[in-house]
């Protein structure tokens, strides 16, 4: 009878401790989660330390007995083979799935399109351009809530800041979060009251109240947590990384993508459905992932697609290939930025080869909602070698540049980048040639930068001719000077009808002939527009 007690009392502590356990880790029930398979190993190895204890306790009168025990308990050995059985399919079923046994499986999860550069890649919208990396919002962020008087105190920023396209502007959201758990427990009843906006090409910054606070959120800790909200109403569901956006009103949601395992138990896993939380009120819509709202950015993440596109180029003659061989294989680059393009957010990073040099064979671009990849062959120097060149130029002030993005300036691939101090925050901006990565032109603004780096252009042959962004102007000269500026030679010349300076670099051989010309003289060229003088590019 006692011993019946023992057991009884033994399921009941089961249970509880496995209800607690299950409430903090919320794993999914389902075969293909490796936390269920975890919580699964936990609770048989308790039940086996609890059927030795119990079912031993009469029987352990010497060490003789001990050692008999295991093999005269049936219950015990029971336990123990359901065990050893898990652990056996739970290893084969890792094999199975892996890209050892299944390579052309995992390099067929990715579809790439080939695409060419200049067709495809047009000149540059800089409201499209994210100045900012994530860092540089951050201080943002933290700057523009250590102005909040009535947050400050209560509230901190959540370190999320997602990158998304918000009517056509490249800007991170991110919530606030209570500042600790006492600041949870006095402001859980009222929710957290806004959001942060930050426009990553004007580094313009909001703090959004809300007239409805967020409810849900990684900063709570009961069942308004957002990922145990989410297990509740959906306890199958294996989420990845979900993120906080908000819509075209405003309105902030967590987008919960839904992991979908091709390979086996645990292998070629892709998105397979969203899940889109309302932030304030907890209410949820399932959607297939082609069916999601336009205003959702990210269904997939930058790591997973990265990883996705590494399968798909490494693995093309099969996975031993991939570690001796390596013919045809290709990876991504370490690093990625993002873009605004097409309404969307799309994913940059560099391909080169498993060789470890320092130059790309192209780049990538994935789009995060739709996984779209498009492929550019444009041969060049790695991103790493083209952000040490730009840090050359800068080496006496000791700015550090950020992981650059690959853009279309002048039908030239340039890397583009900002140069930030110790601080962390951004002072100039450079880009790069990418097939001539020592060609480097710095600015303290984007116009700047961009300037300077159309007369680079200019000086090493490249006119109009390959300038898209290229104006053009016809008339009479009213004044024309020479003038030296450090070593280099201009002429400043002056068209009648118009108020601005046109510079001649006489560099650039092709600008040579208007030494020949005089008052007077009609004259039509290209140019490059920018305060306050405009470079001319080419003598039509």
């Amino acid at each position: 009878m006692k011993k019946a007690k023992l057991y009884i009392f033994f399921i009941i502590a089961l249970l509880v401790i496995g209800g607690i356990y299950y409430y903090i880790t919320i794993p999914a029930i389902n075969i293909h989660s490796q936390g269920m398979w975890g919580f699964i190993f936990t609770i048989c190895v308790v039940i086996i330390a609890a059927i030795f204890l119990l079912s031993a306790q009469k029987s352990m009168k010497n060490v003789e007995d001990m050692k008999k025990f295991p093999k005269q308990s049936i219950p015990f050995k029971v336990a123990v083979i359901i065990t050893v059985a898990l652990a056996l399919v739970y290893f084969v079923g890792n094999i199975i799935s892996s890209p050892i046994v299944n390579a052309s499986k995992y390099q067929k999860l990715m579809t790439v399109e080939e695409k060419v550069f200049t067709e495809d890649i047009k000149e540059v919208n800089y409201n499209q351009i994210p100045l900012l990396d994530k860092d540089s919002a951050s201080l943002l962020g933290n700057r523009k809530m250590g102005s909040m008087v009535d947050y400050v105190s209560q509230f901190e920023v959540s370190n999320l800041y997602t990158q998304i396209n918000f009517n056509d502007e490249p800007v991170r959201v991110t919530p606030l979060i209570y500042a600790s758990p006492i600041k949870w427990l006095t402001n859980q009843s009222n929710g957290i009251p806004a959001y942060i906006k930050i426009d990553m090409a004007t580094q313009n910054t909001e703090c959004i109240k809300l007239d409805v606070p967020i409810k849900y959120s990684e900063a709570e800790y009961l069942n308004h947590n957002i990922y145990r909200h989410l297990r509740f109403r959906y306890p199958t569901y294996i989420f990845d990384s979900i993120s906080f956006e908000i819509d075209e009103e405003g309105t902030p949601y967590w987008v919960c993508p839904v992991k979908k395992f091709n390979i086996g138990l645990f292998g070629g896993q892709t998105i397979g459905k969203v899940i889109l939380c309302n932030a304030q009120t907890g209410e949820t819509t399932e959607y297939k992932v082609e069916d999601v709202p336009q205003w959702v950015d990210r269904v997939y993440s930058a790591d997973l697609l990265v990883e996705l596109y590494d399968y798909n180029g490494t693995l093309k003659h099969g996975f031993f290939n991939s570690i001796l061989g390596q013919k045809d294989c290709l990876q991504t680059t370490q690093g990625y930025n993002y873009i605004a393009l097409d309404d969307d957010v799309w994913v940059y990073t560099g391909i080169t080869s498993l060789n470890a040099d320092q130059s790309i064979v192209g780049f990538v671009l994935m789009n995060q909602r739709t996984m779209e990849t498009r492929f550019y062959s444009v041969e060049g120097a790695i991103e790493y070698s083209a952000m040490g060149s730009a840090e050359g130029q800068v080496q006496n002030l000791g700015y550090g540049a950020t992981f650059p993005l690959l853009l279309n300036i002048a039908n030239e691939p340039t890397y583009f980048m900002a140069l930030k101090d110790d601080a962390g925050l951004v002072k100039k901006y450079a880009m790069v040639n990418v097939q001539k990565y020592q060609w480097v032109a710095i600015g303290d603004t984007v116009a700047e930068c961009e300037k300077s780096y159309v007369s680079l252009l200019n000086t090493n042959g490249i006119t109009s001719a390959e300038a898209g962004n290229a104006l053009e102007v016809t008339g009479k000269i009213e004044a024309i000077a020479p003038i030296t500026i450090e070593g280099t030679t201009y002429y400043y010349v002056y068209i009648s009808g118009n108020e601005q300076v046109f510079a001649f670099n006489l560099s650039n051989s092709n600008l040579l002939p208007i030494i020949k010309y005089q008052v007077g003289d009609t004259i039509k060229l290209s140019y490059v527009s920018a305060a306050p003088v405009n470079d001319v590019l080419e003598i039509k």
